[in-house]
């Protein structure tokens, strides 16, 4: 007992108490934030990167525009170059031309007065011949009233008659000057023959043959054989002056001829065809002739 009065006391164990829990709290929250803070400042660089990387290829397209734009106005520089070249005048080539000019100017008035004084005289030696031509007309007018009032007192010696096939023949020419008026008339084609009775073969006149067999100078008659279509026809005892007609293929209105002079062995007559039988050949010799 009494040497545990004796034995020093130890002194109490005081146990320590732990970190409180809102200091652990703030420690994560700062390494979070700091953790965030080194993200952003990374995802913050990469973004500057890339939009210096963007505005580096946008330089260089700037600048490759600019070569561009720099060598079109080199070229231009040139072509303005040679063009100021080609187009520099002097002063004196300036005061040159410009007299050239003016001359150009006087010598072009003087044209014009003197091409103005051409259409005046045109213009008078047209109104002169105008009145010419007006004249001319009138006397034209005049012949041919003339000309129409001789053919109606042609017609008026002229004789119609009838035919030997008792069809109303055209005008018949009785004479030499007469046939030549029913060719004025133009209404038929006409044909002047001379038949002569001695001919071994017919004679051609116009689109037919014709052939004389006989003459009678005393009664005036005659008798011919008329060659058309291949065909001979023979006309017997005609007397003169009348119209002796036939017919042709394709003809509407009959063929004449007519006989206003005999002699001995011959006759002198036309032969009177529709307009549109000039241009028949002519018929073919028959056999025999």
């Amino acid at each position: 007992m009494s040497s545990s009065l004796n034995t020093p006391s130890e002194p109490p164990i005081v146990e320590s108490p732990g970190l409180p829990r809102w200091v652990m709290l703030l420690f994560v929250i700062a390494f979070a934030l700091v953790g965030y803070l080194l993200w952003a400042s990374y995802a913050e660089r990469q973004a500057l990167e890339k939009a210096a990387d963007d505005a580096n290829k946008k330089t260089m397209a700037l600048a490759a525009e600019m070569d561009k734009a720099n060598s079109r106005i080199a070229d231009l520089k040139g072509v303005l170059d040679v063009t100021a070249q080609k187009l520099a005048l002097t002063n004196d080539e300036i005061a040159r031309a410009r007299g050239i000019a003016q001359s150009v100017k006087k010598d072009q008035q003087t044209s014009d007065a003197q091409l103005r004084q051409q259409i005046g005289q045109v213009q008078q030696d047209t109104t002169t011949k105008f009145g010419q031509i007006s004249t001319d007309l009138s006397g034209t007018k005049t012949e041919a009233d003339a000309t129409k009032a001789d053919l109606e007192a042609t017609k008026g010696k002229l004789t119609s008659t009838i035919g030997d096939l008792g069809v109303q023949s055209g005008l018949i020419a009785r004479n030499e000057n007469e046939v030549q008026e029913l060719k004025r008339l133009g209404e038929r084609d006409i044909f002047e023959f001379t038949l002569n009775k001695s001919a071994k073969s017919p004679q051609h006149v116009g689109p037919i043959q014709l052939a004389l067999r006989k003459v009678d100078t005393k009664k005036y008659k005659f008798t011919v054989n008329v060659v058309a279509d291949d065909k001979s026809i023979e006309k017997k005892d005609k007397t003169v002056g009348e119209p002796v007609q036939f017919y042709v293929h394709g003809a509407r209105a009959p063929y004449e001829i007519v006989v206003f002079e005999v002699g001995k062995d011959s006759a002198k007559g036309y032969l009177s065809t529709p307009k549109s039988a000039s241009a028949a050949p002519p018929a073919a010799t028959p056999p025999g002739y």
